[in-house]
């Protein structure tokens, strides 16, 4: 079974993610991480990235995200574009990732923008983290040391919140730790005695 987990920008994602790490029966796909890994591994996707880009999108062999994020998040065509070319490698490399943990309880597939690369169409369950805009951006300005401005350009190449928790089986409300806590074993206990009962 697969469960897409997904959420705006700054909703913690991945904190949720960690909880759910912590069961045997859980194997987590970060569809973030993995593309990173895979813009620097693939060659596939550097020959298009330097194509579609120029040379100036690596430096030393490795991708120039500054380069890069500088583009693509000031024009959505770039984004696009990128996109493109990323994900259909991702989407390859996540099926490969599931099929070699089919013993698993189920494959958590975190993914920032699942709707919007149409990969809830991989999962059987889809989970939302939520946490109010104004906190999402403070928390995104804070770890990534960034201003305001570079936050709002980032969530407005997302879909918008409403839209996400309506396509959702599953809303995680993430905003203090013991209650987050509580939701995920609630959700990994219906989830579990679901993959029992099929």
């Amino acid at each position: 079974m697969v469960v897409g987990l997904t959420g705006g920008i700054g909703s913690g994602k991945t904190t949720v993610a960690n909880i759910f790490a912590q069961f045997d029966t859980v194997v987590i796909y970060n569809a973030d991480i993995e593309a990173k890994k895979l813009m620097n591994a693939s060659l596939i996707i550097k020959s298009k990235i330097i194509k579609e880009f120029g040379e100036e999108s690596y430096l030393d062999n490795q991708l120039n995200r500054p380069f890069i994020a500088n583009l693509v998040f000031k024009d959505k065509s770039k984004l696009a574009a990128l996109n493109a070319i990323v994900h259909p490698e991702v989407k390859n490399h996540f099926q490969e990732f599931v099929n070699l943990h089919a013993d698993k309880g189920y494959v958590l597939y975190e993914n920032a923008i699942l709707f919007e690369s149409k990969s809830n169409l991989k999962c059987d369950l889809i989970i939302s983290v939520y946490v109010p805009l104004n906190i999402r951006i403070e928390r995104t300005m804070l770890r990534d040391n960034c201003s305001k401005i570079a936050v709002e350009n980032r969530i407005k190449n997302q879909w918008l919140e409403d839209k996400k928790l309506l396509q959702s089986n599953y809303v995680i409300t993430n905003l203090n730790k013991e209650n987050t806590h509580f939701q995920v074993l609630k959700i990994h206990n219906i989830l579990t005695e679901k993959k029992v009962s099929i």
